[in-house]
């Protein structure tokens, strides 16, 4: 929805719009996605960070044919191979966005838009895998923790 409202958000203007992704058929999945170093305060703390994420989306597909700048647009996050490299090859990029970009933020890093769902993995359990606590918060959790720390 960010994305969508990319005109009306001080520092979006880059943003591509989020369209049907390229397998044109809605993606439902744990994906790898690495926390790229952004100004984003969700991700404060996390750059370098390689997790699975929910992907549940068929417009995922980062368009710069529409709106945006790829040169200008900061990205947030990004999808990886099994490698850890940035991909636009499907399955491991669902949505086939260059540069497996699936995240951008602003500036000032007050709003990103991100087409992965972190809420939907936000404890181990939820995880495909983890070698931690199955009833413990998952790395995800540090998104609502950065967001709390920043209200103040």
């Amino acid at each position: 929805m960010f994305a969508e409202l990319a005109d009306i958000i001080p520092g979006a203007q880059h943003w591509p719009r989020f369209t049907t992704n390229q397998s044109e058929r809605f993606e439902a999945r744990l994906s790898m996605v690495e926390v790229l170093d952004s100004p984003s305060l969700f991700f404060a703390g996390m750059a370098g960070t390689r997790l699975p994420i929910a992907v549940a989306h068929g417009e995922g597909y980062a368009n710069f044919k529409y709106r945006g700048d790829a040169a200008r647009a900061i990205a947030a996050m990004r999808f990886t191979d099994n490698h850890g490299v940035a991909t636009e090859a499907y399955p491991f990029n669902p949505n086939g966005s260059p540069d497996g970009l699936t995240g951008v933020t602003t500036a000032d890093g007050r709003f990103t838009a991100m087409m992965p769902h972190p809420e939907r993995v936000f404890r181990n359990i939820q995880m495909s895998w983890t070698d931690g606590d199955v009833s413990a918060h998952s790395p995800w959790m540090q998104l609502w923790h950065n967001a709390r720390k920043w209200v103040g």
